[in-house]
């Protein structure tokens, strides 16, 4: 199959990579200005982890309604209503008068953007030849870690300069702009009339997923996928990794102005090194290693299981940085792990797509989402506890550490190979 001229597929996945990184501009700027919010509030370690936490409660809560939703109306109607009210929470936040109303903004934020990553998964699906996926899921996975290399010092620098609420609304204006982009763009193939047809023919006999809507009702299509433990091993196995990737997300700013003893810009600046590269492994490695392997013959499955089970591997070295008072070491520890889960996550997002019966990658998508988030909420949560009460992020990094082994056991043990799921009808072949 020879590559066609069309590039429609490319800017379609960097139009959802623009959009991951404004979403995680409207997450990151809370742990990024959280010592300025905390001290305003005049909040502590442990109301300061649950604030970290409020998004995660609603982003996980709405995963698998979200993705039954999009099986059942479409990724382009979910995604402008949801992107819509990313700015109304952002510009609720900048109005603030203490914990309970910032509290009440980021459970808003999680409502807004709990479809973000199941749609993309699915859009990618839609759009892209299976030799082609994981560079294409990298695109938006990417910038979830490429956004903290911008937003951390920017936000920084806003909250020092202009206070953290004109930064609120200065991410409340950059979603805007996004909506009125995505809404001008985004369609799925078969509406897409700037897809031309050697692209759309190269797309389909790639293995590119079917259009349409889910075959099951959302509920019966949700309950058979509650019996597979290939969904429960995907499930779990990346609730696990975002435990590790919340944990870094929400907490690494103070980790290094604290601990390391680091002025506001100063940990800034440094907390941008693990992110960038964090961002090379994820594009080269969970992106375009994956697919050059594919591509030459190697076995889809052992591929993509290898380089998660690589990077969880790798990502165990988080545990270096609970023993160490040195800002170096801690960050290389700190580099290494964060790279690690970087390159595991793509291979993890291409998978809904890859094993969901037809019409159900939405579902599985937003389930896979919700374990991750409710890990997600957790993890800030329980950090500010075990910081709070031992004035150290020595257990945090070990609990991060023991998390990350027991996903290792879910995506190899209890998933099993990569293959699709059986329509619902053909109850007899279980995996």
């Amino acid at each position: 199959m020879h590559e066609p001229p069309g590039r429609r597929r490319w800017a379609i996945a960097a139009l959802l990579g623009g959009g991951v990184v404004v979403s995680y501009f409207d997450r990151i700027i809370l742990a990024a200005a959280a010592p300025a919010i905390q001290r305003d509030f005049r909040i502590d370690d442990f109301a300061m982890g649950f604030l970290l936490g409020a998004f995660g409660w609603t982003y996980g809560a709405l995963q698998v309604p979200v993705g039954v939703l999009l099986d059942r109306i479409g990724v382009r109607r979910v995604m402008i209503g949801s992107i819509l009210l990313w700015a109304a929470a952002s510009f609720l936040a900048s109005e603030a008068i203490g914990f309970a109303t910032m509290f009440a903004a980021r459970m808003m934020l999680g409502v807004a953007e709990a479809p973000t990553f199941p749609a993309n998964a699915k859009a990618i699906g839609y759009w892209f030849p299976r030799t082609e996926r994981s560079l294409a899921t990298a695109l938006f996975d990417g910038a979830a870690k490429f956004s903290n290399v911008i937003a951390i010092p920017a936000i920084a620098f806003l909250a020092l300069e202009v206070g953290w609420r004109k930064a609120f609304v200065a991410t409340a204006i950059l979603s805007l702009c996004y909506l009125l982009l995505f809404a001008r763009i985004y369609r799925d193939p078969g509406l897409d009339p700037r897809l031309g047809p050697s692209e759309r023919a190269y797309i389909a006999e790639g293995g590119g997923a079917a259009e349409g809507l889910a075959r099951s009702r959302g509920l019966a299509l949700l309950g058979y996928l509650l019996l597979r433990r290939k969904m429960w091993g995907l499930a779990l196995g990346f609730g696990c990794y975002n435990y590790a990737f919340s944990f870094f997300i929400t907490w690494l700013p103070t980790y290094l102005a604290r601990e390391m003893k680091m002025d506001p810009l100063s940990s800034a600046g440094f907390a941008i090194i693990p992110w960038m590269f964090a961002t090379l492994a994820d594009l080269l490695v969970g992106g375009w290693l994956i697919d050059h392997l594919v591509r030459r013959g190697r076995d889809e499955t052992i591929v993509r299981k290898s380089i998660i089970v690589l990077g969880m591997v790798t990502a165990l070295f988080v545990i270096g940085a609970a023993f160490t008072d040195d800002a170096r070491w801690a960050l290389l520890w700190i580099t290494v792990s964060l790279s690690g889960l970087a390159a595991a996550a793509p291979a993890s997002w291409s998978l809904p797509s890859l094993i969901a019966p037809v019409g159900g990658a939405g579902t599985i998508g937003g389930m896979m989402n919700f374990v991750g988030s409710l890990a997600g909420a957790v993890a800030p949560a329980l950090t500010g506890l075990i910081v709070a009460q031992s004035r150290s992020f020595s257990g945090a990094f070990l609990l991060a550490g023991a998390v990350l082994a027991v996903g290792l056991v879910s995506f190899t043990l209890v998933m099993g190979p990569i293959a699709p799921i059986p329509e619902r009808e053909q109850r007899r072949h279980r995996n």
